[in-house]
């Protein structure tokens, strides 16, 4: 597998105040997964992560993706039309009062149609609905070119940034 090198950075909301709100296209919904099943999560990881060589989870045992799932802390929501999944986001409260957007994206047919922006709308809105007093997020240099623009654009502000190594498959 070849080494590249990825830079990594994190974007975060103070206030509600900041977002710069898009509304959800019409025919769309996010929905709450509650006691979101493992394999409906590796599902949705997979087909909205894999072409972005989102790889964490995958080495995770199902009973510790389990547990993570099944904390009060965690909120897992799906985008919808007409029951198909079109993306899907994470989130965690911490202890220090953030919420955090663990994952966010589309599935790769979604990509690209204009509705991401009110997807990170409603995923923010959420957050805040639990009680965040920021929210945060990273992206890389191995995400969607347009990632972090995107963040930017919805008025999430850059505050840390760091470069690691890392192999990626072929």
């Amino acid at each position: 597998m070849p080494r590249v090198s990825v830079t990594r950075t994190y974007l975060r909301l103070k206030s509600h105040a900041q977002l710069s709100a898009r509304p959800l296209p019409p025919g769309l919904v996010v929905r709450h997964v509650p006691s979101c099943p493992v394999p409906l999560y590796r599902a949705m990881y997979a087909e909205v992560g894999g072409p972005w060589h989102w790889l964490d989870r995958n080495a995770w045992p199902d009973d510790m993706l389990a547990a993570q799932l099944a904390k009060p802390d965690v909120r897992i929501l799906r985008l919808e039309q007409h029951d198909a999944c079109l993306g899907y986001a994470e989130l965690e409260r911490h202890s220090d009062g953030g919420v955090e957007i663990v994952y966010f994206g589309l599935v790769p047919d979604a990509v690209g149609l204009g509705i991401g922006k009110g997807f990170l709308t409603a995923v923010v809105d959420e957050a805040f609905a639990m009680g965040a007093l920021q929210v945060w997020l990273h992206t890389c240099t191995l995400d969607h070119p347009n990632a972090r623009r995107s963040y930017e654009a919805r008025g999430f502000v850059p505050y840390l940034q760091e470069t690691y190594e890392t192999e990626i498959p072929d």
